[in-house]
């Protein structure tokens, strides 16, 4: 709008108040940092604490704002001049654009006064609020800047530093060294400045007569007025909410309460003159001790002001209302903002729970939304602000558990506003287009006068909404209303000065409508704007960031609370709305703290919600524990003596309670440990999957996701922690048993999926692998690790000492009778069932390490067999060929050493094949029930492969048959772990030792082994017992042993194993056969028992049959063999 002449009226007012009080807002965030960092040690300035310009410094603050450069005092500033000017720039200048800013306001203040203006916050909404916002942050910056101790010597040291470079003061240093001066007591010197603003002053802050009364109600007068309650009247529950001052209904009461008190410390003659600025004040008095001047600077209302007024004359009843109001305020204040914050609480649950079922309730009572969330803020705020600066004994009414509940309801009346906005906007939309325009015009047309331009614009606001369609919102067309905003501002500029044409004071109807269409068109086009300005928490970042915390821990201290702990993460969400671009290096630390707040809250919060799991997850391995079989046996025992009617111990023994017996309820009364955990968790869950991600800063946080980690690392420590694995005793948790208890384990984790929306499946799948390797993704030792060093260093460890031996029978390991008892029983380790769990537990990863370890054992004890080989070459090399020979055996056979120690380490390298043996059919037995299909195919490929396949593809075929737990004729493991051992030898061995010699050891092996046999028959431990079809020391594993070993080298050496096997058996017999003729009773004693081993090689062997035994060894002998152990072992049982 442009004409020739700029009239006073038209001081483009609107335009300079929005600017102003936007660069007010960042002056203030400049200003607040500079005081911040002058209070922390780490972050002042250096020159303010550097020891060499102390007495610099104090010589500048005392002369301040006189220069004198001619001071000894001044010469180390010389040295660090340049460097000064650098750093306290950013310092100086801020002050310069206080300054500048100050001479800004001042000059728009007195404009203002000399135009007019007319103020009703309830007609000309914008301008009114817009202007006492600016007289308060004016205000507020000035108190701020007065408070920073250290302001003088920067702007000394700065311009000190000036004129030694540049040979003069700085330019703006005069008039800024006074303002310094003339500020030491900013609210004195602002109270001189405001006496010729007084009468626009105080007619601005009096026109809140209308409007703070009515919001400053205790909470029994809102319960009583059923504020905020959508479902009161039902009849009326579409009607649209209306009210003559929309924008005065969501206007925040902390606001209003910094414009009555500042306003009218600053106008204070007006408190002696006018009755309803008196009620105001002492209102706003009563109603806090505090209040916010910038974050989390506060200002003592009640102590300024009695200083400020007792000098002054005539103001005796003034300062004693003063007390009265702060006695007030220190006995009322607190519990009437509790009793506020109690009713908010079940208004916003309410509110929130309506729209939540009927959203489209959102366009009439849009308002409502608003109201409610600012009213929530300013309590929240007002608690905040005063917990933190406490002037009672009593704190009781500043410590609210629940504040998380009310925060909680505000963040959901958030949500349903960003989420159902097209809602809004097409029921606005309508509004303005078939309601507002239409009135809006009616009251054009009946305007008495209306000046060309103000009706050019009045004729554009019509245009515009009646030019709009809910067809817009439904293509998704941005709406922007901030210029018909702006021009309604412009508007109540041009016509609130004294001498407009028309004159808004005359036609209020007219303000108080384009109010409300303002109102609407807000709802179309800046609902983020609008939650910000209702709902802006931001407050909470660093400014009270310990309080913030310690309402988190409260907040799941409490169980009832715990469900609304996401509130805590979700404002995280408003930190970055309290940055300004004035300021921005406070972007990355305000960013950076609600990041980190955000982690800290989602990980607590995960944290927590695991500990319950946890709990609960004890509580039912402990249940699950009783169902155990171990467990059965006194109460069969009980059943037993009951029957045969045996007295029982002593009578006052209390009957065992059955499993079971915790879940028969007396009555519903009636809570357990279980039922409280789980309602803990039910809540805090609640809480975990409210939202399923939230933006912070640019960065995504995703609850779940912590929760699922922190189960992860908690399942992986309970997994490894149930096996109770004691180093030092080497005692360990049977496979049975800590299967069981991972079971319930994973019961339980699975019900979490009933509480929060995650995939449990995957921690399972997860952790489950990462126990079958040997570390897990920490580094630390898994159940795989923990149960394969048991088996390998405790229980086959005693068996090769003789205390376990291995019962064919049972297929198990079984405790022999010794001097010794161990301290566990082998058998309840490594039967069918323990083995099979094992299987389970470990999975075929797992047992695939097993194996490997199985087998690195094999391959040391294989590397020390060669070596005895070596020794005695040339003995095994004359007895390889003079089998048929007799005496020349016997007499070979005496030159040979180390006999006993090749048959021990073969037993030993049979026992561990045995025990491989078990797991693999255990494996194969878990397998065939997971994955039946899968196995049989395998099952198949193997049992089909032709004979004259190349050795390296039915190699890759064991392999495949060997992991899902079949067994093979040569077995892939021991070859690999031979091979390797081969491969690892040094390299003075591979130039002494040539592929030949390797072969020919490997055949000597199977010599010494083979002609070492009788050696047996003398051993008192060697006598077969049918009863576990084997040798107590354990000799009929050498059966497996033979034909593995055997099978493995000459693979890897490429020879034949049936002809190495046939050479064996040749020379076992002949060598056996030789034992028939011995007469010493002492050296044949267990001759049958050491014969049967033959047998037991052949019906190990794939690659050897009976048909070349007989050839050998006369099956006569076996059989009369076989009738000897019977009969033996009839007579030693009678």
């Amino acid at each position: 709008m442009s004409r020739g002449v700029i009239q006073p009226s038209q001081q483009k007012l609107a335009e300079k108040l929005t600017i102003l009080n936007d660069r007010g807002i960042g002056m203030l965030t400049r200003v607040y940092n500079i005081k911040k960092a002058c209070g922390d040690p780490k972050a002042k300035p250096s020159y303010l604490v550097d020891k060499n310009l102390e007495s610099a410094v104090k010589f500048i603050v005392r002369k301040f704002p006189a220069v004198e450069t001619r001071n000894n005092n001044l010469a180390q500033l010389q040295k660090e001049k340049s460097e000064i000017l650098k750093n306290l720039a950013l310092y100086y200048f801020t002050f310069v654009d206080v300054m500048e800013f100050k001479d800004h306001v001042c000059e728009l203040l007195n404009t203002i006064d000399a135009c007019q203006v007319f103020f009703d916050i309830t007609v000309n909404f914008d301008l009114t609020k817009n202007y006492l916002d600016l007289v308060v942050t004016y205000t507020t910056l000035m108190t701020i800047l007065s408070r920073i101790e250290e302001r003088k010597a920067i702007i000394g040291l700065y311009n000190y530093a000036h004129e030694m470079t540049h040979g003069a003061s700085d330019r703006e240093y005069p008039r800024l060294g006074q303002m310094i001066v003339d500020y030491e007591n900013p609210l004195k010197k602002l109270m001189e400045e405001f006496v010729p603003h007084g009468k626009s002053l105080s007619d601005a802050l009096i026109s809140l007569q209308m409007v703070y009364p009515r919001r400053n109600l205790s909470a029994d007068q809102w319960r009583n007025a059923q504020l905020l309650s959508l479902i009161s009247a039902p009849s009326t529950m579409l009607n649209p909410a209306q009210s003559d001052t929309m924008p005065c209904e969501y206007l925040s009461l902390d606001a209003m309460e910094k414009w009555i008190v500042f306003g009218f410390i600053l106008c204070h003659a007006v408190l002696n003159s006018d009755a309803a600025a008196l009620s105001l004040w002492k209102l706003a008095l009563q109603s806090s001790t505090c209040l916010c001047l910038f974050r989390d600077e506060v200002f003592h209302v009640h102590k300024a002001a009695e200083d400020l007024f007792v000098n002054i004359r005539g103001y005796n009843k003034r300062i004693n209302d003063i007390r009265e109001c702060k006695e007030q305020a220190l006995s009322h204040a607190g519990s009437m903002h509790r009793e506020r914050r109690k009713f908010l609480r079940s208004a916003l649950k309410e509110l929130a729970t309506v729209l939540a079922d009927q959203p489209g309730l959102l366009g009439p009572k849009a308002l409502f939304v608003f109201m409610a969330l600012s009213f929530a803020r300013d309590e929240i705020i007002w608690l905040l602000r005063h917990a933190d600066n406490i002037q009672k004994k009593s704190t009781d009414d500043f410590i609210d558990k629940h504040i998380a509940e009310l925060i909680f309801y505000m963040e959901e009346l958030r949500a349903h506003v960003r989420k159902y906005g097209p809602v809004m906007q097409r029921y606005y939309v309508q509004y303005l287009s078939g309601f507002d325009a239409v009135v809006l015009n009616e009251l054009v047309q009946n305007l008495s006068v209306c000046p060309e331009d103000e009706s050019i614009i009045m004729s554009s606001f019509v245009n515009t909404m009646t030019s709009l369609s809910v067809k817009q919102v439904e293509d998704g067309e941005v709406f922007d209303f901030r210029g018909l905003r702006l021009d309604w501002f412009r508007l109540q500029a041009y016509t609130s000065v004294s001498k407009a044409s028309l004159g808004i004071a005359d036609h209020k109807e007219l303000g108080k409508m384009m109010n409300t269409i303002i109102f609407h068109t807000k709802m179309v086009d800046s609902l983020v704007e609008m939650l910000v300005e209702t709902s802006d928490l931001s407050i909470f970042c660093s400014f009270y960031s310990r309080a913030f915390e310690k309402m988190f821990q409260q907040c799941l201290e409490l169980p009832s609370q715990s469900r609304h702990s996401i509130c805590f993460p979700l404002l995280c969400t408003h930190f970055m709305s309290c940055t300004h671009e004035l300021c921005p290096e406070e972007r990355h630390h305000i960013g950076d703290r609600s990041l980190s707040l955000c982690n800290m809250f989602l990980d607590e919060m995960a944290k927590q919600a695991r500990n319950l799991i946890t709990d609960i997850c004890t509580e039912q391995c402990t249940l699950s524990d009783q169902l155990l079989p171990k467990h059965c046996a006194k109460t069969i025992s009980q059943a037993v003596n009951k029957k045969s009617k045996k007295a029982t111990g002593k009578k006052g023994e209390p009957e065992r309670e059955k499993p079971g017996v915790e879940s028969m309820r007396k009555n519903r009364l009636l809570v357990t440990n279980l039922d409280k955990l789980h309602t803990a968790l039910s809540e805090l869950c609640f809480s975990i999957n409210y939202v399923p991600n939230l933006a912070v800063w640019e960065h995504t946080f995703t609850p779940r996701e912590y929760l699922t980690s922190h189960l992860e690392i908690r399942f992986t420590k309970s997994i490894v922690g149930m096996t109770m694995y004691n180093q030092a005793t080497q005692e360990i948790a049977k496979p049975s048993e800590l299967l069981t208890s991972v079971r319930a384990y994973m019961t339980v984790l699975q019900s979490i999926e009933n509480y929060v929306t995650i995939d449990i499946t995957r921690v399972f799948n997860n952790v489950l692998l990462q126990q079958t390797q040997h570390l897990d993704s920490h580094g630390e030792p898994t159940i795989t690790s923990l149960y394969t060093n048991w088996y390998l260093e405790t229980l086959l460890r005693q068996v090769s000492n003789g205390h376990i031996a291995y019962f064919p029978a049972m297929k198990a390991f079984v405790n022999l009778p010794t001097e010794n008892e161990l301290t566990f029983n082998a058998e309840e380790y490594s039967d069918i069932s323990e083995m099979r769990s094992l299987s389970e537990l470990l999975g075929p990863y797992g047992m695939k390490f097993l194996s490997e370890s199985l087998m690195w054992h094999i391959s040391s004890q294989v590397a020390e067999l060669k070596k005895l080989v070596v020794e005695n070459m040339e003995v095994l090399t004359q007895m390889r060929t003079s089998f048929d020979k007799p005496e020349h055996m016997a007499a070979l056979f005496k030159k040979l050493t180390s006999v006993d120690s090749v048959l021990k380490r073969m037993t030993i390298i049979g026992v561990i094949l045995s025990f491989r043996s078990l797991a693999q059919e255990a494996l194969r037995d878990v397998l065939s029930c997971h994955i039946p299909f899968l196995v049989s195919s395998v099952e198949d490929f193997k049992d089909h492969i032709p004979r004259e396949t190349d050795m390296k593809v039915a190699m890759n075929v064991y392999e495949l048959s060997s992991a899902a737990g079949l067994p093979c004729e040569i077995d892939p493991a021991l070859v690999v772990a031979l091979s390797s051992q081969k491969s690892g030898e040094t390299r003075m061995q591979k130039e002494n030792i040539s592929p030949e010699e390797e072969y020919k050891i490997a055949c000597l092996l199977m010599v010494f082994v083979a002609v070492s046999l009788p050696t047996l028959a003398s051993n008192v431990m060697s006598q077969y017992s049918p009863a576990i079809e084997g040798h107590c020391n354990n000799i009929h594993c050498l059966a497996k042993a033979i034909n593995q070993i055997a099978a493995a080298l000459f693979t890897i050496h490429k020879g034949s194993i049936e002809d190495r096997l046939k050479e064996f058996l040749a020379l076992a017999s002949s060598s056996l056969l030789k034992i028939g003729q011995e007469t010493d009773k002492m050296t044949t004693r267990n001759r049958e028992s050491v014969y049967l081993l033959l047998d037991m090689i052949v019906q190990e062997s794939p690659f050897l049959t009976m048909d070349l035994l007989e050839s050998c060894f006369p099956y006569v002998l076996l059989r009369n063999a076989y009738h000897a152990v019977y009969k033996q072992s009839i007579s030693a049982n009678a």
